[in-house]
């Protein structure tokens, strides 16, 4: 690859991509919501957009050798229609750009939760279904737009998916430092039993699978119209793990716990009425938060491994140091 263009290039994992692919000596052009200043300064083409705006997509996707398409609208609550505007108008609008200005190849940041019907996933692979009912917007919108993606004609535009699961890692401006936020205001609670074990995925590890997948499409056919679960070496306890975290970072761990039922009520109480009252704002609890918070959600990466190579090169171990290095020297 010569050059690239990374949309959400100036997000958590999109920023990870363009510092490995500009390690290569790899010319990179972001598409974003905002002004990256930093970016640009490490001589990135910037554009300031929105991907669901059309012709933004069009005018700007051009002239590269492949699409990372990294942005997205997360979160565990919001409109419908927000989450469907960005994630499956602007990923038709990433998808029709590649295809007219004849870019081959396109990588796509997905996620586990497109899967996750509510119960217990240990060691699930690729044959495991869509979810089908979804209680949060924005995984059944990434359903949707991934299926989007690896339906395309391969022969025209090589396309793969990658579901990185829990990414973390220093300059997380989400996972950890809303978890150390709440961990300081004691306001979490184990939902459930606490025994339940997860994937998580340091940041560096997250981007390399992305780069990896890249070179495979264009070399061969092997990841052509495929997702890929990634993530560490193993899966963690999630509890445990929180609770490593917080001894590390100074903060009282984790004690009291809360039955899934009773979050599920508080979380669906809640939903309610952030509706009636129509609030913007995410709820302290989801009935998918809930969910995620208490059942396992661990997967193989086994296909990562044999189409095209994935091995962690930063271990849990080495992730958890350096996170901690962030925190406490930001």
């Amino acid at each position: 690859m010569n050059s690239v263009a990374i949309t959400g290039g100036g997000g958590f994992i999109g920023r990870a991509i363009v510092g490995m692919l500009r390690a290569e000596g790899v010319d990179c052009r972001v598409l974003g919501r905002s002004r990256y200043p930093d970016l640009e300064e490490q001589g990135v083409l910037c554009f300031q957009g929105d991907i669901a705006n059309r012709d933004f997509v069009l005018r700007h996707l051009r002239d590269v050798d492949a699409v990372f398409h990294v942005a997205a609208l997360a979160g565990i609550w919001g409109d419908w229609n927000q989450f469907a505007r960005t994630n499956i108008d602007g990923t038709r609008n990433v998808i029709d750009a590649c295809l007219e200005n004849n870019i081959g190849i396109f990588v796509q940041t997905s996620t586990p939760s497109v899967v996750f019907a509510g119960e217990n996933i240990i060691d699930g692979d690729e044959n495991l279904d869509y979810a089908g009912k979804y209680l949060c917007g924005y995984a059944e919108s990434k359903a949707i737009a991934e299926q989007m993606v690896l339906g395309v004609d391969q022969s025209v535009l090589k396309s793969c998916a990658i579901r990185p699961h829990l990414v973390w890692g220093p300059g997380d401006p989400h996972l950890i430092p809303r978890l150390l936020d709440r961990g300081r205001q004691g306001r979490l609670k184990i939902v459930g039993d606490g025994a339940n074990i997860v994937d998580v995925t340091y940041i560096d590890n997250a981007a390399y699978a992305h780069v990896l997948a890249a070179k495979s499409l264009l070399s061969s056919n092997q990841a052509c119209g495929k997702a890929y679960f990634i993530g560490q070496e193993r899966p963690v306890q999630l509890w445990k793990w929180i609770n490593e975290l917080f001894e590390r970072a100074d903060i009282p761990p984790v004690s009291k716990t809360i039955p899934l039922t009773a979050a599920m009520t508080a979380g669906l109480l809640l939903e309610w009425g952030h509706r009636a009252l129509c609030l913007r704002k995410e709820p302290f609890m989801t009935r998918f938060l809930a969910l995620q918070l208490a059942k396992s959600h661990s997967f193989s990466h086994d296909r990562a491994r044999n189409d095209f190579g994935y091995i962690p090169r930063i271990s849990l171990e080495e992730g958890m140091d350096r996170l901690i290095h962030w925190i406490k020297h930001p």
